[in-house]
């Protein structure tokens, strides 16, 4: 062997030696079915964790709008530009704005701001924290080939936009989609497919779920007549190309096509159209809807012991283990399993419950767990065999929030969730991410209060709350909204193994966080992306 030849090959083994050592993450919630499970990581250990510190943090001046500003970075981690290969963060605005992040540096390589082809009306809607306007959905990538991928983006004027991760220029020229300011949830890509949900009725827009297939520039739409399809993560797709959302406030009467408080999945027919595959209700759901406790939160969709499964849950607070295969069995309204309700003992519609994202996770010895991040007090009822959440001396369990962990189990054909620990109390749960034994979550630090807690005929009537107009109540909150903390915990004890402390000089609202190749990415209100890392 010639030594031209020789080096050629060392360079080869180094490449791939590289690219091994390297994972994406490129769509909201990892993956299709929104596990929250980010496979490959090998730079985070339980062992180095402790020693994570901020590496950089980026400021950019951007306009908010109402509580909403960044997204968290998706990571194309082999991106080839004109100055080599890098590992590249997109980070979405509300403003419509686009970034490039050099990862390594933390430096901004291009900023994109969208040429937006809509302006809201004079009689239009005021904008409200509901109803903020703008760029609302996190965008999601693909891959195309070594080297390239391409972002898929929604602005505010509905048009989805295909955009060069290494330059930001297009790929191709806009394309319409969806109805302008209709406020979209994450985007999620399979098969050619880009699948999202839009939600409050902004831009009077219905509550429906969209598709469109990117090659042949197709669009479908599902309108469920229910409430509002809000779950964080937008839809979750199957690896049987069926997509599950949440449904929020709303009449449940299938057999008129109202399925308000529920879970509707839905496929693509041979003519790339949305159809109804299946639908599910909890049997309280005319309770859910009378107190406003509606599902809020993105299914997961998994599959355990050859099992294909679906997890469902609200603001109510407690969760539904499901079949995909048998939605609800025969009667639509019968789960393998529902737990006790976690928190919201006192039904509260606005600052209790769950609001974030639920993920799950297999190890290596093939146990399936489900974390569910929550807000405010726990529920004194529920208890797990592990509870970080209690305080040794005051005996006082979590106030302000948390993360409640299940082992996902099946037992002589009986599935359950059986509680396995509780973490630290944290200032409102939200997402998780899991990598490499380690959970992933974060306190949004957000003034998440909307209504006081009703009161008995004979308690002592509470200080009138201020009447605060619709326009006014982002400003409110936040002035009152408090610090972001990043979290990591034991995936298998919830013990806590790392926070950033007081390091995050902010807070965030209905966003989420990034985790990839040894460094996890959180944003704030004020502007700011920050990175944490160890050492590589």
């Amino acid at each position: 062997m010639n030594l031209r030849h020789a080096g050629t090959l060392f360079l080869l083994a180094c490449s791939l030696a590289t690219k091994a050592q390297t994972t994406d993450y490129l769509t909201e919630g990892v993956d299709n079915g929104r596990t929250g499970q980010l496979q490959g990581e090998t730079l985070f250990t339980k062992d180095n964790v402790a020693q994570a510190h901020l590496l950089w943090k980026l400021h950019v001046d951007t306009p908010t709008r109402e509580m909403h500003n960044l997204f968290p970075p998706l990571i194309a981690s082999q991106v080839q530009t004109a100055d080599g290969v890098k590992q590249i963060g997109i980070m979405a605005g509300i403003s419509d704005d686009l970034w490039g992040i050099d990862l390594a540096t933390g430096k901004q390589l291009w900023h994109r701001h969208f040429d937006s082809a809509y302006t809201p009306p004079p009689n239009a809607r005021p904008a409200g924290t509901l109803c903020p306007g703008g760029q609302t959905a996190m965008p999601a990538m693909t891959k195309s080939s070594d080297g390239h991928y391409i972002v898929y983006a929604v602005g505010w004027d509905g048009r989805l936009l295909t955009i060069d991760p290494a330059t930001g220029k297009d790929v191709e020229a806009p394309q319409k989609w969806l109805p302008p300011n209709a406020k979209p949830y994450a985007l999620n890509i399979k098969d050619g497919v880009v699948y999202t949900s839009v939600s409050q009725g902004c831009g009077g827009v219905a509550f429906t779920f969209f598709s469109y297939d990117i090659a042949t520039k197709k669009s479908s739409l599902f309108v469920p007549t229910g409430g509002g399809l809000w779950g964080r993560r937008g839809v979750s797709v199957s690896p049987q190309d069926v997509g599950y959302m949440g449904t929020g406030d709303g009449e449940w009467n299938p057999e008129a096509g109202h399925f308000g408080n529920g879970i509707v999945g839905l496929h693509l027919n041979g003519g790339k159209e949305l159809r109804l595959q299946d639908y599910f209700s909890p049997p309280n759901a005319d309770y859910m809807f009378k107190r406003d406790l509606d599902i809020n939160v993105t299914p997961v969709a998994f599959d355990s012991k050859g099992r294909h499964l679906l997890v469902g849950t609200s603001k109510e607070c407690r969760v539904w283990l499901l079949d995909r295969d048998e939605l609800g069995g025969d009667d639509h309204r019968t789960s393998l399993y529902s737990t006790p309700l976690i928190c919201n003992v006192q039904s509260n519609y606005a600052n209790e419950g769950v609001w974030g994202a639920m993920s799950t996770w297999n190890d290596a010895q093939g146990q399936t767990w489900l974390t569910v991040p929550f807000y405010g007090p726990i529920n004194p009822a529920f208890h797990a065999p592990i509870d970080n959440g209690t305080n040794s001396k005051t005996k006082e369990r979590n106030k302000r929030g948390g993360l409640a962990t299940f082992k996902v189990n099946e037992r002589n054909g009986k599935w359950s969730l059986d509680p396995a620990w509780i973490s630290e109390d944290i200032d409102n749960g939200e997402t998780a991410i899991i990598a490499n034994g380690i959970v992933f979550a974060y306190a949004s630090g957000e003034d998440a209060a909307q209504a006081r807690v009703d009161q008995a005929w004979n308690e002592p009537p509470p200080p009138p709350l201020p009447q605060i107009p619709t326009s006014m109540q982002s400003a409110v909150r936040i002035q009152h909204s408090r610090r972001a903390v990043l979290y990591a915990f034991d995936a298998t004890t919830g013990k806590k193994l790392w926070d950033s402390g007081t390091q995050i000089q902010g807070w965030n609202h209905f966003t989420s966080i990034s985790v990839a190749n040894g460094r996890a990415y959180i944003t704030t209100f004020q502007g700011d992306l920050y990175c944490f890392g160890v050492a590589k």
